[in-house]
C-alpha cells in the first residue's frame, strides 16, 4: 500500500535542483534566521552571501553558527554586492516594507515573513513596484510547505477524499510572546502572526472564502497587549466551510495541534508536531481515510521531515524556481494580498461583531 504514497512523497519533495540555486542575502539575524533559516538552506545546498543585522554582534554570531564568512556593514553594501541575487529579509514586521521598497528598486529578488504588510494596500504597493522593476517576491508562508499540510494538499488534488467539504485546524498551545518584545505591544497578534499560517494554508487547499467571521480575545492576566484566543470562520461557494481555533493561553501542558480535511469519499487528519513542544517539536502525523483508493481505515502517511527548519526551503525553492524559469512562486507576493486581505477581514468581524465579505483586490 506504501506505493500508493510516491506520486505524493514527490509532490513534496523540497529539494532544490543545483540549476535553480542563487546567492543569497539574509537582512536579519534573529532567532529564527539562527534556527530555521539557514540551517533550511545550508541542507538545501544554497550559497549565504553574508548577514546584515542592525545588532552587529549578533550578526557575528549567527554567521560563526553557520560557518558564513561575510557580514555587512549596511543594507546599502549588501544591496551592493552584485553576487546577491536574492535577499531574504527577516526582521520585525513594522521594518519589512521600508526595506521591501529599497531592494526592490535595487533589482533584488525578495522572499519577505508573513505578515507580508501591514494592510493589503501596503501589499499591494510592493507588489506593484516588483512587477514594475522586473522582480520576483515571494512570501516565507512555510506552512503551505510542511510535509504534513503538502501531502495533504496533494491527496485533495489528487481526488483522494472527493470533493472537500471543510477544513478545521484546533491549536490549543503555550505561547511565551515575551520573547518578542515586539509582539507584546502589538494591537494585533494571534491572527496576524499566527493563525495566518492557517488561514494561508487553507486557502491552498480550499481557496478564497467568500465571507468571514471572527471573534477574538484576551486572557486575564496576560502580558500581550493582543487578542491571544480566536475562532475564525470561513464560508466558501457552495457548503464548504473552514475553521481555524487558536489559543495560547493553555497552562496545563495538555497541549493540542491538529488539523483536518473532510472530503465527499473520506477524510485526512494529522498533528503539527513543532506546536508540542516549541521549538524542538515532534513529528507530524498524518492519516488518510479513503474510499477512492480505497484505504480499509486510516492509513498512516510517513511524514519524514519537520516543518522548522525543513519546510523553511520550500518558499525559497519556489522562488528559486520562478526565477530559473519564469511564472509566479508558490506563495507569491501577489497571491499572498489574498491572504492579507482575508486577514483584515477578520480584524473587521473581530471588531464589529459581524461577518464580513472579502474585499475585491
Amino acid at each position: 500500500m506504501l506505493d500508493v504514497f510516491a506520486p505524493i512523497a514527490a509532490a513534496v519533495d523540497l529539494t532544490i535542483p543545483p540549476e535553480h540555486r542563487l546567492p543569497v542575502a539574509v537582512v536579519g539575524a534573529g532567532a529564527i534566521v539562527d534556527v530555521a533559516h539557514l540551517p533550511a538552506y545550508r541542507a538545501a545546498g544554497l550559497e549565504i552571501t553574508g548577514l546584515f543585522d542592525l545588532d552587529t554582534g549578533k550578526a557575528w554570531a549567527t554567521a560563526r553558527n553557520h560557518g558564513i564568512e561575510r557580514v555587512y556593514g549596511s543594507l546599502e553594501e549588501l544591496l551592493g554586492d552584485e553576487r546577491v541575487a536574492v535577499v531574504d529579509i527577516a526582521v520585525a514586521p513594522n521594518a519589512q516594507p521600508g526595506i521591501a521598497r529599497t531592494a526592490i528598486e535595487a533589482g533584488k529578488h525578495l522572499l519577505c515573513q508573513k505578515p507580508f504588510a501591514p494592510d493589503a494596500a501596503t501589499g499591494r504597493e510592493l507588489v506593484d513596484l516588483a512587477r514594475d522593476r522586473g522582480v520576483k517576491v515571494a512570501v516565507n508562508q512555510q506552512l503551505r510547505f510542511d510535509e504534513g499540510i503538502a501531502a495533504a494538499r496533494a491527496m485533495v488534488r489528487a481526488g483522494w477524499i472527493g470533493e472537500p467539504t471543510a477544513m478545521t485546524f484546533t491549536v490549543n498551545i503555550y505561547t511565551d510572546w515575551s520573547a518578542w518584545d515586539w509582539l507584546v505591544a502589538s494591537d494585533r497578534l494571534e491572527i496576524a502572526y499566527h493563525s495566518i499560517h492557517y488561514l494561508d494554508a487553507v486557502r491552498s487547499i480550499l481557496g478564497d472564502p467568500e465571507r468571514v467571521f471572527c471573534t477574538g480575545s484576551r486572557t486575564p492576566g496576560q502580558a500581550a497587549k493582543g487578542e491571544t484566543r480566536t475562532m475564525s470562520t470561513l464560508v466558501f461557494p457552495g457548503d464548504v466551510r473552514a475553521l481555524v481555533h487558536a489559543t495560547h493561553e493553555n497552562r496545563t501542558g495538555d497541549y493540542e495541534a491538529a488539523f483536518r480535511i473532510d472530503g465527499a469519499e473520506g477524510a485526512i487528519k494529522g498533528t503539527l508536531g513543532l506546536l508540542y513542544d516549541y521549538p524542538h517539536g515532534r513529528p507530524d502525523t498524518l492519516e488518510v481515510n479513503s474510499r477512492t483508493l480505497p484505504t480499509d481505515g486510516w492509513l498512516p502517511y510517513p511524514v519524514t521531515t519537520r516543518w522548522l527548519p525543513d519546510a523553511v526551503a520550500g518558499p525559497m525553492g519556489s522562488l528559486l524556481a520562478a526565477i530559473a524559469e519564469g511564472g509566479e512562486p508558490e506563495t507569491a507576493a501577489a497571491d499572498n494580498l489574498r491572504t492579507l486581505d482575508l486577514m483584515d477581514a477578520l480584524y473587521r468581524s473581530m471588531r464589529t461583531g459581524d461577518s464580513e465579505r472579502l474585499g475585491s483586490l
